[in-house]
């Protein structure tokens, strides 16, 4: 049978729809339809139904998903085992799931590097799905994530990039500038939160609630850079990693305190699935982002 089959099937049961399999796959819908139409003939099974405005896999459908990605990964593995890596020449593209933190920190360095020495490999960045992220690792969705620690499927690798405590930060000339931050005026002041969820506590209110306490938040973002700028023009205060903090007094008229909250520091790890252990093209980037971030400074 048609390997070609296959990598449509697990395409369609990872969109759920053919027409987002069509452009995963950089193929027509008629093509997609053509090839579920052989993989019904072959299984006798329908192995996708609609459902709403989206299709769902049929119990079959489900049986062999894992068996048709574990194999397609498999081979991807094997071909590129076979292949000599040459930065300078591959034409390689890895999708790298990761925050709004880590982008701002570790992006610009790596393109950097990528146009100085492999000018050819394409990135594509996208927002974590920590739910999906053993699944998107193990189905090849993406390439390698950046993210708290965990728990994870045992298949997936995992590597220790740096750990940060989290700071405070306020416009220059705001009314605690000239008291000293602590736990009681931080609480009265008013705040802006980031979180990529659009509902659920940040680590900071969950630890406040843990201990009773509640600080009066009166915006909730998505970013921390835009988060930075609304600082920098109110009288609201940021709660963030420390490395963000001292970056952003660097081009705003910001200024930083440690959080007068004992908590554990932040950790940062690299996800990836052990499939790339041996791919030359794969260690090669994931060397790069763990100098970008020792370089840094962020990388205790």
């Amino acid at each position: 049978m048609d390997l070609n089959l296959f990598k449509v099937f697990d395409a369609v049961y990872r969109a759920s729809s053919l027409t987002e399999a069509a452009k995963d796959l950089h193929i027509t819908q008629p093509a997609v339809s053509n090839a579920l139409a052989r993989l019904r003939e072959h299984f006798d099974d329908p192995l996708f139904v609609r459902r709403g405005r989206s299709i769902a896999p049929t119990p079959l459908a489900d049986s062999i998903a894992a068996d048709i990605s574990n194999s397609l990964i498999s081979l991807q593995e094997s071909l590129h085992r076979g292949q000599q890596f040459d930065p300078a020449t591959s034409k390689r593209r890895f999708i790298i799931s990761m925050g709004d933190p880590m982008e701002f920190v570790a992006l610009p360095s790596l393109i950097k590097q990528l146009q100085q020495y492999a000018p050819g490999i394409r990135l594509q960045s996208q927002r974590l799905a920590r739910d999906q992220l053993s699944r998107q690792l193990i189905s090849g969705e993406i390439s390698m994530a950046v993210d708290i620690p965990q728990a994870v499927d045992p298949s997936i690798q995992q590597q220790f990039l740096f750990k940060d405590d989290l700071w405070v930060m306020m416009r220059k000339g705001h009314p605690l500038e000239a008291a000293a931050l602590n736990l009681k005026n931080y609480l009265q002041a008013q705040h802006i939160s980031v979180s990529g969820r659009s509902r659920g506590s940040v680590i900071e209110d969950a630890a406040l609630n843990r201990k009773g306490l509640n600080r009066n938040i009166i915006l909730r973002g998505q970013s921390y850079y835009s988060a930075s700028h609304i600082v920098a023009e109110s009288d609201l205060l940021l709660t963030l990693p420390q490395h963000l903090a001292l970056r952003f007094q660097q081009f705003l008229p910001l200024q930083s305190y440690p959080l007068p909250l004992k908590l554990p520091a932040l950790e940062m790890q690299m996800y990836w699935h052990r499939s790339a252990n041996n791919d030359t093209a794969h260690q090669w980037l994931r060397e790069r982002i763990q100098e970008i971030i020792a370089q840094s400074g962020d990388g205790n």
